[in-house]
């Protein structure tokens, strides 16, 4: 047995990454890597008990030449009977026409191709060809870049409704073109692989060589860290998401952190919470670095009340009171206002309910409420605030302005726009929910008087 089937088995094993009965799909570009998968999961499809097909995507840079190897690919799989998908694709038109750099575009399109091939086949596996030695260039320019994230290439992940798996992660190059050797798979070769115009070709160029004088094997060692790595993220990870539910409040408008319940979980997690919450705010995409979680978790260690940071894209990481907040500054102002009669309800947008009824309200922890006269001018109305908003307070002579409320009250600038205020039909300021309420309250019983009930789940 050669060395790639041995150690390709032992792998697959370990891991667990086939099972019988499996519908894999494999990503071929006709190159020594992938075409050497799909011709070892071929072979095995009975002993495996297994389906396997070939999704091939031809991103038209190299005209002519990128075109035969689609060609390539479909007559080797016409020989072997297996089920073949292919697509062409303008990368460069796309580039035209969209944002993005080149690498960040093609990856983007190939992986959604990879997604319709899936379906098209009923696949539940995507097997894709990363080696060794892609391993040991992906993490050593992530160390670099210094990317937040630094455990290089998964052997699995979910996707499109089924998972990644990478099989070859356990092999170096050479390995892999020993076998196309000896089973004369004669695959293509890509010139673009050589040119060190691009980053990783640089690092496969001039780094991966000096790496692999040191020590032959450094692949492996490479794959092991890289495993336990994300075995321990995927441990703490999970540890993070579990500490941040209730110090991280997020919604589509601005996610805020507690500083202080922040600051009492260790520094580790500290840090998988930043990075939790910026790739959140960045849907996944690799818009920050490390260097940026650790501008913020600095500034949250300043005894000042407020501070400001820009990150990438327009991002703002700012502190208000006790408060952490991260916002687009992009985003405008979104102003709100509904009319609410007797037996109405309505759901305030940035969080809670309100109703208005004649009934005794039930007592709940999580909502508070207001006693009206039943003389009190309807339809009432919830709104955002406007400049010059006065609450008259009860228990209190003259007026207070809200904004002055909210500053002693110490809330969040950015949470000002976001909380509701309530006034009767002739616009009078009746109350500003979870802080004062105004004179207007009628205290006693509630027997002949209606009942402004707030259902909070922020404020």
């Amino acid at each position: 047995m050669l060395v790639y089937e041995e150690k390709v088995k032992r792998f697959i094993n370990r891991h667990r990454l086939i099972k019988a009965g499996d519908r894999i799909a494999v990503g071929v570009s006709g190159g020594p890597d992938s075409l050497s998968l799909l011709a070892y999961l071929e072979s095995r499809r009975e002993s495996l008990g297994i389906e396997v097909f070939a999704l091939h995507l031809d991103h038209m840079f190299r005209g002519e030449e990128s075109y035969q190897e689609l060609k390539f690919v479909e007559q080797f799989c016409k020989r072997r009977n297996i089920p073949f998908y292919a697509e062409r694709m303008n990368i460069a038109k796309v580039l035209e026409e969209t944002s993005g750099g080149l690498q960040e575009v093609s990856r983007r399109i190939r992986y959604e191709f990879f997604g319709r091939g899936m379906q098209k086949f009923s696949a539940d596996k995507l097997a894709l060809a990363h080696h060794g030695d892609d391993q040991v260039e992906t993490i050593m320019m992530q160390l670099v870049k210094g990317a937040g994230s630094r455990s290089g290439i998964p052997v699995r992940r979910p996707f499109a409704g089924g998972e990644v798996i990478r099989p070859l992660l356990t092999l170096d190059k050479e390995m892999i073109e020993e076998y196309c050797h000896y089973f004369e798979l004669n695959p293509c070769l890509d010139p673009s692989n050589t040119k060190a115009v691009y980053t990783r070709n640089r690092f496969r160029l001039h780094l991966l060589p000096f790496l692999k004088k040191e020590n032959p094997k450094v692949h492996d060692h490479f794959q092991r860290l890289s495993e336990e790595l994300n075995e321990d993220n995927e441990f703490l990870g999970e540890l993070t998401k579990e500490k941040m539910k209730n110090i991280w409040q997020k919604n589509e408008h601005a996610s805020s952190l507690k500083i202080e319940a922040f600051q009492a979980m260790p520094l580790p997690l500290q840090k998988r919470g930043i990075h939790l919450i910026l790739n959140y705010l960045y849907d996944g995409k690799s818009s920050f670095s490390f260097i940026h979680i650790q501008q913020i978790l600095q500034l949250l260690k300043d005894d000042k009340n407020s501070w400001e940071l820009d990150l990438p894209h327009g991002l703002k990481v700012c502190r208000e009171y006790h408060l952490c907040v991260f916002k687009f500054s992009t985003e405008e102002k979104q102003e709100y206002a509904f009319e609410l009669n007797v037996e109405d309800q309505i759901s305030w947008p940035y969080g809670g309910r309100f109703v208005l009824t004649d009934q005794t309200p039930h007592t709940r922890m999580e909502s508070e409420y207001m006693i009206l006269d039943r003389q009190v001018k309807l339809p009432l109305c919830v709104r955002t605030r406007k400049q010059g908003d006065k609450i008259q307070p009860k228990g209190m002579n003259g007026s207070k302005k809200v904004k002055d409320l909210f500053i002693d009250e110490k809330i969040a600038r950015t949470r000002r726009d976001q909380w509701p205020i309530v006034t009767d039909g002739e616009g009078k300021l009746l109350w500003v929910p979870g802080l004062k309420k105004s004179k207007y309250e009628k205290a006693g019983s509630t027997g002949n008087h209606l009942i402004l009930i707030y259902i909070r789940n922020h404020f």
